[in-house]
């Protein structure tokens, strides 16, 4: 039987990614330089990376073990998901994850971020299903580009200082299964998601003046005619 899982999970593995185009193969620089590039952009109070992030050792797989990291496979060196919730971490998006090119996950909420997140965010995190940024200080608009993140299943952007509109592009998600904003600056309507995602008043609540279902209908006419 775990002979029979364990070719099962190669098999599942080669035919993800296949579909990604992420290719498999032992010791991967741009996932290395990745994970290097977050350590050196991110201000780690408490250690957590400091402690962890040991990039002397060059085993394959030797990133597996990282606190907060996730592999494909634990002997291979191909990221699948980056978890560094509730860690203390401040700066910036960290741009480095564009080198991550296999990862999946990504999940940087209840720490100190801040700034505003890369209006070509599509190009850094192109295959994540899951983008969970909660519970942090990013500030400034909700970048247009998220629409062009087509694999999203997950996106969870609230209690946070964003501002402006909710781009009506992300309603093109069609694969999103939960969404929240809630708790930041947004004004205006909210997307019409397709049939398939349904998000209460939930999502939305604790900001100034999001309008349009499942909230109160938008009264000004300058509103009302930007709803898709």
């Amino acid at each position: 039987m775990m002979l029979k899982s364990r070719i099962f999970r190669i098999v599942l593995i080669y035919s993800v990614c296949s579909l990604l185009g992420c290719g498999l193969s032992y010791g991967t620089p741009t996932d290395i330089a990745c994970l290097k590039n977050i350590k050196a952009s991110l201000k780690d109070p408490y250690g957590y990376l400091t402690s962890s992030w040991n990039f002397e050792n060059t085993t394959e797989g030797f990133i597996c073990k990282f606190i907060g990291i996730e592999c494909w496979h634990p002997d291979e060196n191909k990221v699948l998901n980056i978890r560094l919730a509730d860690m203390g971490l401040k700066g910036h998006f960290p741009a480095g994850l564009r080198n991550c090119t296999s990862v999946t996950g990504i999940d940087l909420s209840n720490n100190q971020l801040y700034g505003p997140v890369p209006n070509d965010i599509s190009k850094i995190i192109t295959f994540v299903t899951t983008l969970d940024l909660s519970s942090n200080n990013f500030s400034g608009p909700i970048p247009v580009d998220l629409a062009n993140c087509s694999y999203l299943n997950v996106l969870k952007l609230d209690h946070n200082r964003f501002s402006g509109n909710i781009p009506p592009q992300l309603g093109l998600l069609d694969r999103l299964k939960t969404f929240s904003v809630a708790n930041n600056l947004l004004t205006g309507p909210v997307p019409n998601f397709n049939s398939n995602s349904s998000f209460g008043a939930d999502s939305y609540a604790n900001n100034p003046g999001l309008c349009g279902k499942p909230l109160e209908d938008c009264t000004s006419p300058s509103q009302g005619s930007h709803i898709l």
